[in-house]
């Protein structure tokens, strides 16, 4: 790889020395990741081998995936949720579907040569969030606890629903698929998620017994306690893999099952899961950085410019203002709630399988139409993250406790963001 490795360890050495500057500031860990990828690839200083790293992209992106699904399924309480589901229900259940049908109507009008179902793949991708790209939102202290719990889950749940969505949308579009593998859109679907569910109840099931009967006899050094809970995220993704179902619905249905069967949130247990999660996250951007945003640059046009900033923006706004409906959202929440669905690591994974597992006519165009929006919103999302939390809370602290928004003020348990505690990621 020649210099690959080491350039990327440079990178996260960098970031390292200056992590607790970048809280609070406009500038993120993955920005500077993203920024020194491009820094660093082909199309600048040629220190990455993109020939001998693509690979590596879709093993390092799959694996960070499924650790941060894991651990955001772990980290959600279920019964505080089901108290507070508001939000996150309302973002989930009406503004993800519509999300994904005006993703697919604007690329086809925007993309004209992209096939219906093209475009519904492409708006699948582009669907889920990524709150850590957007970390000081979910972390700001003063903004509404309601608001920040309902983007927060939303972005753990949302890439967890939209994988079976993607390999049903591939398989419908392209029968000679890898993903497919021959099988129908309803049978790759069922096989998906059941194999997905079981895999991830399973390993969920013995990890959490590990943790209490090991533990509760003393069998387990602590240096091996935070071993448990990653290796099981593994396991739930290699038995999936093994029997043909999703290896990342396998990890998040493992984490929710490790913790219910705990009856507790297990977040000592999660830190090296988390920790590593955040390394290989930072990997994966360099990477994405280096070998798939630079070359995308190169052949940006102003129809795949339209489409990136479409689907930031309206794609994502309108159907959060129409979920909202009736909620008594104020219209700054409405803005808050719209701008913040940055797009990252979920949608950088669904395009390396694509890439190499479908053989759809404009794949090509597809996967630029990815990496450029990520690549926005990488940045934009970024810089606005810290200014626009600090401005949306200065306007909720405005209200007098007793004037205060009624849908902004309704108490929350909130869930704790994605990344180490007290990291800018």
């Amino acid at each position: 790889m020649e210099w690959s490795l080491a350039l990327v360890a440079l990178a996260l050495l960098g970031v390292a020395a200056v992590s607790r500057r970048l809280s609070g500031t406009p500038v993120t860990a993955a920005m500077l990741f993203v920024a020194f990828g491009l820094l660093v690839g082909p199309e600048v200083l040629d220190g990455v081998d993109v020939s001998s790293s693509s690979a590596a992209v879709r093993t390092l992106a799959e694996a960070t995936l499924a650790l941060v699904l894991f651990s955001d399924a772990s980290r959600i309480d279920l019964g505080a949720l089901r108290r507070t589901v508001g939000v996150p229900v309302r973002l989930l259940g009406i503004g993800l579907p519509l999300t994904i049908a005006l993703g697919a109507v604007a690329a086809a009008a925007v993309l004209g040569e992209l096939s219906a179902e093209e475009a519904v793949i492409l708006a699948v991708v582009l669907a889920p969030t990524d709150a850590a790209l957007g970390q000081a939102v979910v972390t700001e202290p003063r903004v509404p606890q309601r608001i920040r719990q309902g983007l927060n889950v939303e972005s753990g749940l949302n890439d967890g629903i939209c994988v079976p969505l993607l390999f049903a949308a591939v398989a419908f579009a392209d029968v000679e698929s890898e993903i497919s593998g021959g099988r129908s859109p309803g049978t790759l679907l069922l096989e998906e998620i059941g194999y997905g569910i079981l895999g991830g109840v399973a390993a969920g099931l013995l990890i959490a017994a590990i943790v209490t009967q090991a533990g509760r006899r003393d069998l387990i050094a602590p240096a091996w306690r935070q071993v448990v809970p990653a290796a099981g995220a593994a396991l739930a993704y290699g038995i999936a893999s093994a029997l043909d179902g999703s290896g990342f619905i396998a990890a998040f249905v493992a984490g929710m099952v490790f913790r219910l069967a705990l009856g507790r949130d297990p977040e000592e247990l999660n830190r090296l899961t988390e920790e590593v999660g955040s390394v290989l996250n930072g990997v994966t951007f360099v990477l994405f950085g280096a070998v798939l945003l630079g070359p995308a640059l190169s052949e940006l046009s102003w129809q795949l410019a339209l489409y990136s900033l479409l689907s930031l923006t309206v794609v994502r706004m309108l159907p959060v203002v129409v979920a909202m409906w009736g909620s008594r959202a104020r219209r700054p929440t409405l803005g808050f709630l719209g701008w913040f669905g940055p797009r990252g690591l979920a949608s950088i994974v669904f395009a390396v399988i694509v890439i190499e597992e479908s053989q759809l006519p404009h794949e090509h165009l597809l996967v630029l139409a990815i990496y450029l929006t990520v690549g926005l919103s990488v940045l934009a999302h970024g810089l606005t993250a810290a200014p626009l939390a600090g401005r949306y809370a200065r306007w909720y602290e405005q209200h007098p406790r007793e004037k205060a928004p009624p849908m902004e003020s309704a108490p929350a348990e909130v869930t704790r963001p994605r990344g180490p505690v007290g990291h800018a990621t």
